[in-house]
């Protein structure tokens, strides 16, 4: 506990230097690592913790990660006791059922000691190419968790200051890419450590007792903002509801099914009556279905305040276990963000009418994965091309929807540089441009999609798709039109053209053709009450074709 209070400044400038580390701790993650995913696509992200596993500072990362790192120090203690803290030591954990995210993601962190006294923890979590799954990257049809990789709960990784080479081979081991594994795993200790660096060097630089006395004051004022925010909510039970296309092994549709209630200054997100756990792989843990609610909450409710330890503390959300959305041992979890990215839409949707100044139309909502796989003529070794693709986002009262950006869960992820593409892989990219009238129309328009075209440059690879939101793609609010769905095509065009959403191990030749399209975002408002020039000069931009300028909001060019 802190023994006195702080001014204002002292309070802003610890709040700060906490950012700063995690800032800093995201760079040393990113500059060591040795795979694209991370390093250009930074599909990461690192928390400073604690020692009661509450965040301190966050760094631009995934949201869909956010407040969710400290569970796995969290659940460490639990399971070890606090007597597992020791100086010097690194632990690393991926079981879906603990962190809530796919095998993929990586888990590393470490405690933190201060003259022998634990301080907090410093923690990131990375996505690793390859993990041993039944197919390279991770499988688009497992009906089981035994078939997407290797499965850590939380174990040492560095004991003492000395990394284990038992465990470090055995991850190694168990990668279909061994060298750059074991490369992203070190790049993960460094930011571990830097974090421990970082955290001591504030605790020596303002005593302890400025330091605790900061940090409780940082999430009081925190959890005020957000009481205050939630409370101007009108009272009251708010429902929606969407499905996924199908859970990638069959072809029910997935229902994720919400009610918000908001109480006064409490906010609660209702999840229990979300379908069961399907037997393909779009589940996820309880913990990343909290994170995405957290992601909702902070859309609507003070979004430029950096989260913290008090940012929740108005927020309660319910999983029923054994849904799609609380998962257990053993259903698959490979796709897990994908009910994720609709949950946040709803939630969105749900309190449009009683916030309409800071909802938006829904999103084009997934990630879109392409995947590509086989051997490089060049090089005579195995290559993984993994990438998710950006879309369009929804409008809002006042604004149009973003065109090509990044999903609402993945947050700062990039895609990948067509130069990196071309240079790191035998692939072409002889198509990237908008896709022109899928966004949904408006007074205000819905972000447009974009078509990325590869084109195989060696004599033959596989395909992998997990494209998705084709039976709910982005609604619109308040009169606006929902967007275009996204689309596949293999070889367009030709004799053997094929259209799919999902697909595995599709075999490719030198030549091929996979054209991808994204869906674009929700439109705002009655598209007859678009502004003409605007129309115009979307036309004139390609956002929009003179076909639906015309039929849809009336405008004739040739007038």
């Amino acid at each position: 506990m802190a023994v006195r209070t702080l001014d204002a400044i002292t309070t802003e400038i610890v709040r700060s230097a906490f950012s700063a580390a995690a800032d800093e701790m995201n760079a040393t993650l990113i500059r060591s690592a040795y795979t694209p995913i991370i390093y250009e696509m930074k599909d990461c992200s690192v928390a400073l913790l604690d020692a009661e596993h509450r965040v301190l500072g966050q760094s631009a990362g995934l949201p869909i990660f956010l407040g969710n790192l400290e569970i796995c120090t969290r659940l460490t203690e639990e399971m070890y006791g606090t007597e597992a803290w020791r100086p010097g030591d690194v632990w690393i954990m991926n079981d879906s059922y603990l962190t809530g995210t796919h095998l993929n993601d990586m888990t590393v962190f470490g405690p933190i000691f201060v003259e022998d006294e634990l301080m907090g923890f410093s923690a990131c979590r990375a996505h690793w190419l390859d993990v041993g799954a039944k197919d390279p990257g991770g499988p688009m049809d497992s009906t089981e968790i035994y078939q997407e990789g290797i499965r850590l709960g939380p174990t040492r990784i560095v004991d003492a200051g000395m990394q284990r080479p038992d465990v470090t081979d055995l991850l190694g081991r168990n990668s279909r890419f061994s060298y750059p594994a074991v490369g992203d795993l070190g790049a993960q200790i460094a930011c571990v450590r830097t974090g421990e660096r970082r955290l001591e060097a504030i605790v020596d630089k303002y005593g302890k007792e400025t330091i605790l006395a900061a940090r409780d004051e940082i999430f009081a004022q925190t959890e005020r903002f957000e009481r205050g925010a939630v409370e101007a909510i009108a009272d009251g039970v708010y429902r929606a509801e969407g499905c996924l296309d199908n859970d990638g092994v069959g072809d029910e549709p997935c229902w994720v099914r919400l009610a918000v209630e908001i109480s006064g200054d409490e906010m609660t997100i209702d999840l229990t009556e979300t379908d069961d756990a399907k037997r393909g792989p779009v589940n996820c843990g309880e913990a990343q279905a909290i994170s995405a609610c957290r992601v909702a909450y902070k859309l609507l409710v003070n979004p430029e305040n950096p989260p913290n330890g008090g940012a929740f503390r108005p927020l309660t959300v319910r999983v029923r276990r054994g849904s799609m959305l609380g998962a257990e041992e053993p259903f698959p979890c490979q796709w897990y963000f994908t009910p994720l990215g609709l949950l946040i839409d709803l939630v969105v949707k749900a309190l449009a009418d009683v916030l309409p100044d800071k909802a938006a139309g829904a999103s084009y909502g997934d990630s879109m994965v392409i995947g590509i796989a086989g051997l490089d003529d060049r090089t005579g070794r195995p290559f993984f091309d993994l990438e998710p693709t950006v879309g369009g986002w929804g409008a809002w009262q006042g604004c149009d929807g973003e065109d090509g950006l990044i999903n609402n869960v993945n947050g700062s992820l990039r895609d990948l540089p067509i130069e990196v593409l071309e240079t790191k892989f035998p692939i072409r990219m002889t198509r990237y441009s908008f896709r022109s009238d899928s966004g949904g129309p408006g007074r205000w328009r819905g972000g447009n999609g974009v078509v990325r075209e590869y084109t195989l440059d060696c004599e033959s690879a596989e395909l992998f798709l997990w494209f998705e939101r084709s039976v709910t793609p982005a609604w619109g609010l308040f009169g606006g039109s929902a967007a275009r769905p996204p689309l596949v095509v293999l070889n367009p065009g030709r004799e053997d053209e094929r259209r799919m959403l999902k697909a595995s191990r599709v075999p490719l030749k030198r030549g091929d053709v996979v054209s991808t399209m994204t869906g674009g975002g929700g439109g705002f408002g009655p598209p007859s009450e678009r502004d003409r020039e605007l129309v115009r000069a979307d036309v004139r931009n390609r956002h929009v074709s003179t076909e639906a300028a015309r039929e849809t909001y009336g405008v004739d060019l040739e007038e």
